[in-house]
């Protein structure tokens, strides 16, 4: 039965998310805490953080730790195998259709629409993250951590990568 509930907490996301890894993650998120509980909020961002400072697609990675955490290698091929699996199907089958009639204003106008859903899951995946840090870390320590980040990211254009290992190190000497 736990194979069965890893399939579908990777597949239900990546057959139903559109915009790739970035976008999935949120409903990931739900399916892995809210839904299973197989993980906290702390952890699966702390997983996240850690997966977006590695190559390779984000949603494999996820789906490869969770599978593994939750049911071992076996979990993991199958975690693995429902989020790649379905969303190749179904690519193949739609990029005939859509390369069929990239130049209509219908596909077009689709496009433009999925953007902005995009954006706003991404920023109420955001806030939860910003939420749980003030609870389980305290302003200061957010605020640190944000602060920083953004400066690193914005003025300096550190590598995302570099910034999620600077936020580990620190979260590592003082909340460790």
């Amino acid at each position: 039965m736990i194979y069965w509930d890893l399939f579908l907490a990777f597949f239900i996301p990546n057959i139903i998310g559109y915009g790739g890894g970035p976008a999935i993650i949120p409903l990931i998120e739900a399916e892995v805490v809210g839904r299973y509980g197989w993980m906290t909020a702390q952890t699966f961002a702390e997983t996240l953080a850690l997966g977006n400072a590695l190559p390779s697609p984000i949603a494999t990675k996820m789906a490869g730790y969770v599978g593994y955490e939750v049911a071992g290698i076996g979990g993991a091929f199958i975690a693995v195998a429902a989020t790649v699996i379905p969303t190749l199907l179904l690519m193949l089958g739609a990029l005939g259709l859509l390369y069929r009639h990239r130049d209509s204003p219908r596909v077009k106008r689709m496009s433009q629409w999925v953007r902005p859903v995009i954006a706003m899951m991404m920023a109420w995946l955001t806030l939860g993250f910003l939420l749980e840090g003030l609870n389980t870390n305290g302003a200061l320590h957010t605020a640190i951590i944000g602060i920083v980040a953004a400066i690193a990211l914005i003025r300096f254009n550190t590598h995302p990568a570099f910034v999620v290992m600077g936020a580990l190190i620190y979260g590592g000497l003082f909340l460790g």
